[in-house]
């Protein structure tokens, strides 16, 4: 097992380093870069301004110089300074990477809550209008983007009880109430299409399982169908459900770009997008960096969660 995560952690770094790589590039491919930006804003280009603002920034060094300086800073855990508002990275990406969790955390709540329930009971009543009702539900919740359900539930809100949602965002140690009614509509909004998703993984995965022997063997015994389904049949079919869940939870980190902005909510990923429009690197390389480290954390949780959910699966030392 040791040899195991020690050669994940090794395959989690080179990918780490590979996805800082192409992290960079990418963003000294985009055509322009904050100098231009403030003298653009500024309606005026002196060529030596400029030379002098870009040395100030560090970005007249060789791109491999300001890769490698970056990197360090990075591992060290400096996140460099934000262009855009001359301000410590760290400053301005601290306030929003709560707000981001608090949503990723209440959606991926309600999806599984949501999720792994409906596509259980679809399973064991296949064929059947629950069925029929659970599966055209997934389809609808797979088919609506999130923000627009967002904002129809804002609109049935206004219309029929003359209720808003907050403008402003609310802190929950300031007020947990209004924290949780700011985050509900969100959550729930978001968490529909995931659990739509799991729900179709759940009960794909159910169905196979319901076919097992030890199954047939548990009914035959006479073991009650709450014991078989939940306890037997669910825990084995549950690997799947695990990677998609671990999945979905790294992708909530930074793809709620658009339901942040409905919800005027400041978080990481709506921020995001206006770090790239300015071509603010520190900002935008550490965000996306931040991501792909919960990413690649999330699947190495999710596959040492195998030997506990499956008994069967050993990892070996070759």
């Amino acid at each position: 097992m040791r040899v195991y995560i020690f050669k994940r952690l090794v395959i989690a770094g080179v990918t780490l380093l590979g996805m800082s790589m192409l992290i960079f590039v990418l963003m000294r491919l985009a055509p322009g870069n904050i100098t231009d930006m403030i003298f653009e804003s500024a309606g005026y280009v002196d060529e030596a301004d400029r030379r002098k603002l870009e040395a100030e920034l560090g970005i007249d060094k060789p791109v491999p110089i300001q890769y490698v300086r970056w990197l360090g800073e990075f591992l060290r855990g400096d996140l460099g300074k934000s262009y855009r508002y001359d301000l410590p990275a760290w400053e301005i990406i601290k306030p929003r990477l709560p707000v981001s969790l608090e949503l990723a955390v209440l959606a991926l709540g309600f999806s599984v809550l949501l999720g792994v329930p409906a596509g259980v009971i679809s399973a064991i009543r296949r064929g059947r209008p629950l069925d029929y009702a659970l599966r055209v539900l997934s389809l609808a919740g797979l088919s609506m983007p999130s923000f627009w359900l967002g904002m129809i539930v804002i609109l049935l809100l206004v219309r029929s009880f003359g209720l808003i949602p907050s403008m402003t965002y609310v802190s929950p140690f300031e007020n947990l109430s209004a924290n949780l009614f700011q985050f509900l509509l969100p959550g729930l909004a978001v968490g529909y299409r995931s659990s739509a998703l799991i729900m179709r993984i759940t009960r794909s995965t159910m169905l196979e399982v319901l076919r097992e022997d030890y199954i047939r063997t548990a009914w035959a015994k006479g073991q009650r169908e709450t014991l078989v389904v939940w306890r037997h049949a669910l825990k084995n079919a549950s690997l799947p459900v695990v990677t998609l869940i671990g999945i979905e939870f790294a992708f909530l980190i930074g793809g709620l770009i658009v339901t942040e902005t409905v919800f005027n909510l400041p978080g990481i990923a709506r921020y995001l997008v206006d770090a790239i429009q300015v071509r603010d690197y520190p900002i935008v390389q550490n965000l996306v960096m931040l991501i792909a480290v919960v990413v690649v954390m999330a699947n190495l949780a999710v596959d040492l969660l195998y030997t506990w959910l499956d008994p069967r699966i050993k990892y070996g030392k070759a």
